[in-house]
């Protein structure tokens, strides 16, 4: 079994685990019942712990540490085209299928965008209903909404 590793941050009074293998980052959220298994470490953790606070803090747009995904090959296809949503921008679950080449398959979007093992990292807060709603997010709506609400006000902040 591969050793894996952990770490957590407190930010406005919400607990986020996260995890990584040596080859990189697995899993970022609120759940910590997956983790039972991984060593604390948080020297090991540290560049993730630094990329998510800069991130949440409004001091960085992106994430550039290595990540160790696994999933279907829905799943991967759906996290990728996820990952290619402009900070600052928000997709709908029909547009998401489209882009994918899977135009019929919005509920089985919906369901892999469900299982990102990744918050925040890949960002499926912005997904959203087509009509305009908030709709599921496993970090629960109020987190979805204030992540929107960081990348709204700080996307005039980076012009590139």
């Amino acid at each position: 079994m591969e050793k894996f590793y952990d770490d957590s941050i407190q930010i406005a009074g919400e607990k986020i685990y996260f995890a990584a293998t040596d080859k990189g980052l697995f899993y970022v959220g609120k759940n910590e019942e997956n983790l039972q298994s991984a060593t604390h470490d948080p020297e090991k953790m540290r560049k993730y712990k630094a990329e998510l606070l800069a991130y949440l803090n409004g001091e960085s747009i992106n994430f550039t540490s290595p990540i160790d995904l696994s999933g279907t090959a829905l799943q991967l296809e759906v996290f990728e085209a996820l990952k290619k949503i402009p900070y600052g921008e928000t997709r709908t679950y029909t547009e998401i299928a489209a882009q994918i080449n899977r135009p019929k398959a919005v509920r089985a979007v919906g369901t892999a965008i469900g299982k990102n093992p990744l918050l925040v990292v890949i960002p499926c807060h912005r997904v959203i209903g087509k009509t305009g709603k908030l709709t599921g997010y496993s970090g629960g709506i109020p987190m979805k909404q204030a992540l929107l609400n960081l990348e709204k006000t700080n996307v005039n902040q980076f012009p590139f």
